[in-house]
């Protein structure tokens, strides 16, 4: 039997086992709900959680139990799987939907039987939906991408907000090439980038401008059916615009293409570059660390053939399989969607916060949140593109991320030809999961 049916065959005997006998849940003799959610333990997002948690226990009389965790999140769920253990609750990514699905950890959600459903964003709604249209979470927290800026930096090279992919590069190589911060030394980047493979980030990255550039890299072709498009010229074009910036222009911090998010963070805020395109979970982060009149919030320039866009994405409540206490489930469902719990996970404008933009149309985020420049993240949302509802997106994500950071990482590496091998490659990723 070959690796991918035998995984298959396993992934339907685990979900049999977790659905069939009901015992393989984390649901304590007292009836105690656990909670995972992907934040560092120990910081203040993991902190929001078990407030939300607190809250929801302090409404419904449903003890909780939250477990923060960030390293390996994937990995250790897998290993709570396989030992018919899985928490109650997983608050967790949208891309990570399909995988959940395929793995039968997950079961559908009766939208309209969720109280408060009817309240949600439908394009929040459309993250949550499987590659067989039906929904398997409930929306949590959303968000788009942006640029945020050293403010004071641009201003002492004197130049305006970019509005082109040529504007950007203009203020890039400025704050490589002219010394913003004053120290007198030539020891500052332009782009400051997550673009190693470790979770798939540097396609990650590479997907706000793809999106801002008209590009994708699947193609719904009807009936839930994909095509690969990542050799479409405008995507080439994107992955292209950022192999000038490591080998050209030479703009992004060292060492970017072996970084994650985690290590990306410390090195803007050291001070050792200057436009970061990421979410706005770090936008508290930042004004307190770097200071509120040194950063400022940017859309992402439209790209020459495209945009606008930005990668849209967030994170789901995640009600899991074998739980004795689906009841518990439910309820702590529709307490987090609700305007009070989408409140206390907005926590703001401090930081911690555990919903970026809010889900419920009814929370007015204005009223919420003092700094103004949460409004750009709100206002690139408008145009924000999720990762389709294939049935796994993970290994697209990672293949492609292998294949980009190889191009930036080797200046002698073709772009076009690269992403002509990527396209054969999620073709075939595609087929093999029956969405090609």
């Amino acid at each position: 039997m070959s690796r991918r049916l035998l995984g298959v065959a396993l992934a339907a005997t685990l979900a049999v086992g977790l659905t069939g006998c009901g015992s393989g849940n984390s649901t304590s003799s007292d009836g105690t709900l656990e909670i995972w959610i992907r934040q560092p333990p120990d910081s203040e997002s993991a902190e929001t959680a078990k407030k939300l948690a607190d809250a929801f226990t302090k409404a419904s009389g449903v003890p909780t139990k939250v477990v923060a965790l960030f390293d390996d999140f994937e990995t250790k769920l897998n290993q709570q799987a396989a030992q018919r253990h899985l928490p109650d609750i997983v608050i967790n990514d949208t891309a990570q939907l399909g995988n959940m699905v395929s793995q039968g950890w997950i079961q559908p959600v009766d939208k309209a039987g969720l109280a408060g459903g009817d309240q949600l964003s439908e394009t929040a709604w459309k993250a949550s939906m499987g590659a067989d249209g039906k929904y398997y979470a409930a929306p949590f927290s959303a968000q788009s991408f942006a640029l945020i800026v050293r403010k004071d930096w641009r201003e002492k090279v004197g130049l305006k907000p970019p509005e082109t992919w040529d504007d950007l590069t203009k203020l890039a190589v400025a704050f490589t090439e002219q010394d913003p911060d004053g120290n007198g030394k030539k020891d500052t980047s332009g782009f400051v980038a997550p673009a190693g493979t470790k979770r798939g980030y540097a396609s990650w990255y590479a997907s706000s401008l793809i999106y801002a550039n008209g590009g994708d890299f699947v193609t719904a072709t009807g009936n839930g059916k994909y095509a690969a498009t990542v050799n479409d010229p405008k995507t080439v074009e994107a992955v292209q615009y950022l192999q000038d910036q490591f080998c050209k222009t030479k703009t992004v911090n060292p060492g970017a293409v072996n970084n994650d998010s985690t290590v990306t963070h410390e090195v803007f805020e050291k001070g050792q570059g200057g436009i970061y395109l990421v979410g706005p979970y770090v936008l508290a982060r930042f004004v307190n660390s770097i200071g509120s009149d040194k950063i400022e919030v940017l859309p992402v320039p439209k790209g020459p053939s495209g945009g606008p866009g930005t990668l849209g994405e967030g994170e789901n409540v995640y009600m899991m399989a074998g739980s004795e206490n689906p009841d518990g489930q439910k309820k702590f469902a529709e307490f987090a969607i609700s305007a009070e719990g989408q409140r206390i996970g907005m926590n703001k404008d401090a930081n911690g916060a555990i919903v970026r933009l809010p889900v419920n149309t009814t929370v007015d985020m204005s009223a919420e949140r003092q700094d103004p420049r949460w409004k750009v993240f709100q206002e690139s949302y408008e145009h924000a593109v999720y990762a389709p509802p294939v049935p796994n997106w993970a290994p697209i994500r990672q293949t492609s991320a292998d294949a980009m950071n190889a191009v930036w990482a080797d200046c002698s590496a073709d772009v076009k030809t690269a992403m002509d091998e990527l396209n054969t490659k999620l073709t075939q990723e595609l087929q093999s999961q029956n969405a090609s």
